[in-house]
């Protein structure tokens, strides 16, 4: 008997341990062509509702009060007296807009404490202290 017949005898008698992957390929491959194309397109639309009618003026930029280190007060860099400051303010009040409040860290905190008791006395909803985002820690 020739040598290659017992062999294939052999064979045939033995589990087959070879896993035959092709089927599981292209059943992937039809599986991944199936999910691309259920998927939406990324080119929809999402509406919004923009607002219609006339464009309003730019809000008026805010007014800086500073507090110098003697106390002395500036009205956007310009010095202005105590008795100024509650002019200033009610005019603050009719304009609505912010008010900026920046104080020297040398400054007396009873000075600030006066101005900002005038502030509140006055109306203003619309109050930002500037220049204290940094803090010392001694």
């Amino acid at each position: 008997m020739p040598r290659a017949l017992a062999y294939s005898r052999a064979t045939e008698d033995e589990p087959f341990s070879a896993l035959n992957i092709t089927p599981l390929i292209d059943v992937m491959l039809v599986l991944l062509i199936m999910l691309i194309v259920t998927i939406p397109s990324a080119t929809h639309k999402v509406s919004v509702d923009l607002p219609q009618g006339e464009t309003k003026a730019l809000p008026a930029l805010p007014h800086q009060l500073d507090i110098t280190a003697d106390g002395s007060l500036l009205w956007d860099g310009t010095r202005i007296s105590d008795a100024q400051l509650p002019a200033l303010l009610k005019a603050q009040v009719a304009a609505d807009t912010a008010l900026l409040v920046k104080t020297d860290e040398a400054a007396r905190y009873a000075r600030f404490d006066e101005i900002l008791a005038q502030v509140k006395r006055a109306g203003i909803s619309k109050l930002a202290f500037v220049g204290h985002e940094r803090m010392k820690i001694d």
